[in-house]
């Protein structure tokens, strides 16, 4: 079945834990939507947690349910690169950090 749930802006990544019957989609905005499994044809969203701008790559540890998510500062102007579409901002150095989030 598919179900279609608001979610953030700018999403990256999505994963699905079995064992608790959630899914997650981190989003470039700054945030991260729970979504739950509630049955087969059937989907609910939990809740939406604040992390920050940028942390959408993420991964889940399904042993320890642990979620991790990358993000840095930005720079709010970059150097456009050409043949690219869009200019992206330039991180910050020294700021790259690791969420973790879970119970």
């Amino acid at each position: 079945m598919k179900a279609t749930l608001p979610i953030g802006k700018g999403t990256d990544a999505i994963a699905y834990d079995p064992m608790t019957g959630l899914a997650f989609s981190s989003n470039g905005s700054g945030s991260l939507t729970v979504v739950h499994e509630d049955s087969p044809d059937k989907f609910s969203i939990v809740k939406s947690v604040v992390t920050e701008p940028g942390a959408r790559t993420m991964a889940l540890d399904l042993k320890t349910h642990q979620l991790y998510l990358a993000t840095a500062k930005f720079s709010a102007t970059s150097t456009p690169v050409p043949g690219q579409v869009r200019s992206r901002p330039s991180i910050i150095p020294g700021t790259f950090v690791i969420l973790v989030l879970g119970d």
